[in-house]
C-alpha cells in the first residue's frame, strides 16, 4: 500500500499553492480518469487536493458566448438548453462519450487532461511507453496500433488523444482559464494540448500547480449549425476510430466560414485548419467536402494496422459535413 495524503480545497488560490509546493500533488475533481491511473500504477501522487467544494460549476450563456465552470459536470453541460440550441456539436459530443454514470461525475477541466487509452501507456508491465517513462521506446509502433493516431505523430509516440468533448471545443474556438501559482491566464485550446514530438510525456502546456477555472466559447453564427459525428466498434461506451466536428456559416450558397475538428485519429483534438480552408468560398456540395477531406487526411502518416482510419476519417467527415449542409441557410 502506498500512503496519499488528502485534503480538500477551501478556496483556488489554496488549492493552487498547496500543489505548487508539492511536487508529486494533484488535483482531482471527478476522478473518473485519474482513480484509474492510480489503481494501474500509471499515477502515483503523493498527495490529492479535491477541489470539489470549489465554486466552479456555473455554466452561463452570455451575449458574447459560453462560460463553463472546470467543475460542471459533462452530463449537465451536454443537457443545459443553452448548449443545446446554441452549440450543438458541444451537446452531441459529450453525449457520444463515456457512459451515462461516467458523464455525471466527469468534469469539464478533468475531461481536458484525460490521459490517452493506449494500453502501452495504461499498462505498466510494458516497459516501453516513451510518454509514460520518456526514453523506453514505444512499444505500439511496432506492436498493436490499430486504435492509434495517424495525424500528429513522431517516432517517438503514436496514441491517441481520447476526448469527445475537447474535439467540439477545438473547432469551437474554446479558450482555457487558468489559476496558477503567477497567476490568472487564458490558452486557446487550440494551443493547449501538446504533440508528442520528442517529448511524448508532456501532453499539455499547463505548469505544475496551474488550475483550469473555466472553459469559453464565443459566441458565432457558425456554432448553432454545427454537428458531431462519432464513428467506434459499438454504439456505446466506447473511444472513437474517426469522429468529426463541424460548423459552417452558409451564405447566398457558398461557405463563409467553417470550423473543423478530428478526433480519434490524432495525438491532440485535432484542428483541420486545411479542410477549413478548403471549404471558404465554395459550395456546399459533395465534391466541395470530398476536396477537403482529401486535404486534410493528404498529410496522414499511418501505419499498417491503423491505414483505414484515412479513408474512414475522411468519410466521417463527408459525412458530418453533409448533416450540418442539410440543415439549412445560417442566419
Amino acid at each position: 500500500m502506498k500512503p496519499i495524503a488528502f485534503g480538500r480545497a477551501r478556496t483556488a488560490a489554496s488549492a493552487v499553492q498547496t500543489i505548487a509546493v508539492r511536487p508529486n500533488a494533484m488535483f482531482v475533481a471527478g476522478g473518473t480518469s485519474l482513480v484509474d491511473l492510480m489503481k494501474e500504477g500509471v499515477e502515483l501522487p503523493e498527495a490529492l487536493i479535491d477541489v470539489n467544494g470549489l465554486p466552479l460549476s456555473a455554466i452561463e450563456a452570455r451575449a458574447d458566448g459560453l462560460h463553463l465552470g472546470a467543475l460542471a459536470t459533462n452530463a449537465d453541460v451536454a443537457r443545459h438548453p443553452a448548449v443545446v440550441a446554441r452549440f450543438p456539436v458541444l451537446a452531441e459530443a459529450l453525449l457520444s462519450g463515456a457512459s451515462a454514470q461516467l458523464r455525471n461525475m466527469a468534469t469539464v477541466g478533468g475531461n481536458l487532461l484525460q490521459r490517452t487509452r493506449c494500453p502501452y501507456f495504461r499498462d505498466v508491465g510494458f516497459e516501453r511507453c516513451n510518454k509514460r517513462a520518456p526514453g523506453s521506446g514505444c512499444g505500439a509502433i511496432e506492436g498493436h496500433h490499430r486504435n492509434h493516431a495517424i495525424l500528429g505523430a513522431s517516432d517517438r509516440c503514436i496514441a491517441t488523444h481520447p476526448s469527445d468533448m475537447a474535439v467540439a471545443l477545438v473547432a469551437l474556438d474554446a479558450v482555457v482559464h487558468v489559476l496558477g501559482p503567477h497567476g490568472e491566464r487564458q490558452i486557446p485550446l487550440t494551443a493547449f494540448h501538446l504533440a508528442p514530438g520528442d517529448r511524448p510525456d508532456r501532453e499539455h502546456v499547463l505548469g505544475h500547480g496551474e488550475l483550469i477555472t473555466a472553459v469559453t466559447v464565443p459566441a458565432a453564427p457558425w456554432a448553432a449549425r454545427s454537428h458531431y459525428l462519432k464513428v467506434r466498434d459499438r454504439a456505446s461506451y466506447e473511444f472513437a476510430l474517426a469522429s468529426a466536428a463541424v460548423a459552417l456559416e452558409v451564405e447566398a450558397g457558398v461557405i463563409r466560414q467553417a470550423r473543423i475538428a478530428l478526433g480519434g485519429v490524432g495525438t491532440v483534438p485535432w484542428r483541420a485548419y486545411a479542410a477549413e480552408a478548403a471549404l471558404v468560398g465554395q459550395p456546399p456540395t459533395e465534391a466541395t467536402f470530398d476536396e477537403a477531406a482529401r486535404m486534410e487526411l493528404a498529410q496522414a502518416r499511418p501505419l499498417a494496422q491503423n491505414a483505414f482510419k484515412v479513408t474512414l476519417a475522411a468519410r466521417a467527415l463527408v459525412k458530418a459535413l453533409e448533416a450540418v449542409a442539410a440543415k439549412g441557410v445560417s442566419a
